[in-house]
């Protein structure tokens, strides 16, 4: 008897009656990730700026240069680093003696520097375009282990065409960083069953990095530490022992990973000023006190909770309110993930759950983002579905599972279910950011449903200028802006409207869809008395007056 029948685990199958001849499974995924490669480096090369991403770039060049932790606090180091790789490359211009917040430094590295800002944001963005094709080979390899060839291939085409994996993939920002390596991690802990020796201290180092990435992954330490115990081989003799050896190996792991990022950037681990740190009190300041993280990271938690006692304005189903609504996430997860990649993940964690030699992975795959979206609901900030990236991203090896039940049918329609999902990325291609799926009217119809990072974060202004020079040549033009780029940088000569009464308000008034949906007052009043007559990129509305 094996080890593995011991303790309740059988021996991974090699999946539902799939054969591809070897040499052609490599060429499949190869080809799978290089169409998702071209699409993001397009919409990489297409999109200006978006509201953070200035941040993450003036920060990576501040540590490049400065070696210090004195800009964005609230995020620990390791993300802005990959940008950095991208920064250095480029090598931009860097002007040492700027002073200002952390937005107004990347903005004046991208704009008042005498940098290229397309060149520099597409070279800042390339680090983060390649760690998200290598998280689509853990999604195919982690389904692979789980449903065989078949199920790897389904997972990893879920993975590749999603449009929100794609839009945060092609972005210097944090979001699919952080869902990829806590992937990374739940996939060898899987593989650690066997071989606890070879991969649980791999397991602690993604994990960490998750951790040392965005603090939005610390829900999901809990959950991890208990898999690391049960992979560590708990239902072995001395089970108890190995339990909590496997468990602190891969905490002290994390633990140091964690410590290495900040090292790496200030090895004098200088934090920010004491009065620039909010104070928490009550059982936050006692999490706080209790992390085993650098004081800087301590520190950004406090600054992170901070946040969460600000009144931020929502906006869902063509409702604006303030404060937040625990629904939010579910809500607009159901809108901005494809239907074909909800039926499979939904039939993926039924098999999960069903078939006996599947259910011990059904924790691994679905309990993680399970956690990491249930604590993201309590936040404070319904402003997009980034913070709940992990859900599509774990969703797609659920979806691979569907694949196992015994069926004559369930490859097929798993294949076909994945081709509609295909279909409707291609047809969104290269305006991933605002898509909604079919349901819900298609990327056109976000904008009356949700906001921010949802649909506009920005990211158009590079094509807005385009259609202003071309189509409307000439005319005057009244803008209203969200995001962090410079109208001016790109030629748009414009004025706001909301500085002069509505009635001197005549020719193209041009908002952006997010400042629509928070329109208010004399905006209010202004759209009120205009006509839509186009759209950019499903992200900005241009109207006549």
């Amino acid at each position: 008897m094996t080890n593995d029948q011991i303790g309740g685990l059988a021996p991974d199958p090699p999946g539902p009656g799939f054969r591809l001849p070897r040499w052609l499974l490599p060429l499949v995924v190869a080809a799978l990730l290089g169409q998702m490669a071209v699409a993001m480096v397009t919409t990489a090369v297409q999109q200006t700026p978006t509201v953070d991403e200035p941040v993450y770039v003036g920060t990576a060049a501040v540590y490049l240069r400065e070696h210090s932790l004195r800009l964005n606090p609230e995020h620990p180091p390791l993300g802005k680093l990959v940008v950095a790789v991208g920064v250095a490359s480029a090598g931009p211009r860097f002007d040492a003696s700027f002073r200002g917040d952390q937005g107004q430094v990347g903005r004046h590295l991208l704009y008042g520097s005498g940098n290229d800002p397309g060149r520099l944001m597409l070279w800042a963005r390339l680090p983060v375009i390649a760690l998200t094709l290598l998280f689509g080979l853990v999604v195919f390899a982690f389904a692979r282990d789980l449903a065989g060839p078949a199920g790897g291939l389904v997972a990893l085409a879920l993975y590749v065409f999603t449009p929100d994996v794609i839009a945060h993939g092609s972005l210097a920002t944090l979001d699919v960083p952080t869902a990829g390596f806590l992937l990374t991690s739940v996939w060898l802990l899987w593989r650690a069953r066997r071989r606890p020796r070879r991969y649980l201290a791999p397991a602690g180092a993604a994990l960490g990095a998750a951790l040392a990435t965005k603090m939005s992954a610390l829900p999901a330490v809990p959950v991890l530490l208990v898999l690391a115990g049960v992979a560590a081989g708990s239902w072995r003799p001395g089970g108890r022992r190995r339990a909590v050896t496997g468990a602190a190996a891969v905490a002290a792991v994390a633990v140091a990973v964690v410590w290495a990022a900040y090292l790496v950037v200030d090895p004098r681990l200088r934090r920010p000023p004491p009065e620039s740190v909010p104070a928490v009190h009550g059982l936050r300041a006692l999490l706080v006190r209790a992390m085993p993280f650098p004081g800087a990271y301590r520190d950004g938690m406090r600054i992170q909770f901070a946040f969460e006692d600000r009144p931020w304005q929502g906006f869902l189903f063509g409702d604006l309110y303030t404060g937040s609504r625990w629904y939010y996430l579910p809500a607009a997860l159901l809108v901005k993930t494809p239907l074909g990649l909800m039926l499979l993940a939904a039939a993926g964690a039924g098999a999960l759950l069903a078939v006996r030699r599947l259910r011990p992975a059904a924790v691994y795959v679905l309990a993680p983002a399970a956690v990491v979206l249930v604590a993201a609901m309590q936040g404070s900030r319904d402003l997009g579905t980034r913070y709940a990236l992990c859900v599509p991203v774990f969703g797609a090896v659920a979806a691979g599972c569907a694949v196992v039940p015994r069926g004559r049918w369930a490859p097929a329609v798993a294949g076909a279910l994945a081709l509609w999902v295909a279909v409707g990325s291609g047809r969104t291609f290269p305006y991933y950011l605002p898509y909604a799926n079919e349901a819900f009217g298609g990327p056109s119809r976000t904008h009356l449903l949700l906001h921010d990072s949802n649909v506009d974060w920005g990211q158009d202004l590079g094509r807005l200028a385009a259609r202003l020079h071309g189509r409307y040549a000439g005319q005057q033009v009244w803008l209203v802006y969200k995001g962090s780029g410079v109208p001016s940088y790109y030629g748009i000569r414009a004025r706001d409207p909301r500085t002069v009464p509505p009635g001197r308000v005549h020719g193209l008034l041009v908002v952006s869809d997010s400042a629509a949906a928070k329109a208010r007052g004399r905006l209010a009043v202004l759209l009120a008395g205009s006509r839509a007559v186009d759209d950019v990129g499903h992200s900005i509305t241009i109207y006549r007056r």
